[in-house]
């Protein structure tokens, strides 16, 4: 890893960042359809703010993790909706913290540390 590794650079995501990457990196999204996939996607455990879904995606659009899409899935589509999806850079950067929340859970399995609780 060097210091200028533009992908390393942006380890560890903050988890709303991650299940955004999650959420549309199957298909483009608008935002409450993101909100939507990532409380079901996390069984409630993690709700998404519209407050906070918005400044993670400004921030995620200007960093290049997603994009704004310019077409409507349909024709009668609510012209207010932005849809995103999840850009090269943004696959890149959400496969590297999949590595290093794997290695995380590795060091902590090998360490004898498990999920059940005794």
């Amino acid at each position: 890893m060097t210091p200028s590794d533009p992908v390393r650079a942006l380890l560890p995501l903050p988890p709303a960042t991650f299940h955004i990457l999650l959420a549309v990196s199957g298909e483009e999204r608008h935002g409450y359809a993101i909100i939507q996939d990532v409380e079901a996607r996390t069984g409630g455990a993690l709700r998404l703010s519209a407050g906070t879904l918005y400044r993670s995606i400004a921030r995620m659009v200007e960093q290049g993790l997603i994009a704004e899409t310019t077409r409507r899935r349909t024709a009668d589509d609510d012209e207010r909706r932005r849809y995103y999806r999840i850009t090269a850079f943004g696959t890149a950067v959400a496969r590297a913290e999949m590595r290093r929340l794997t290695d995380l859970v590795r060091l902590a399995r090998a360490s004898g540390l498990s999920p059940e609780t005794a």
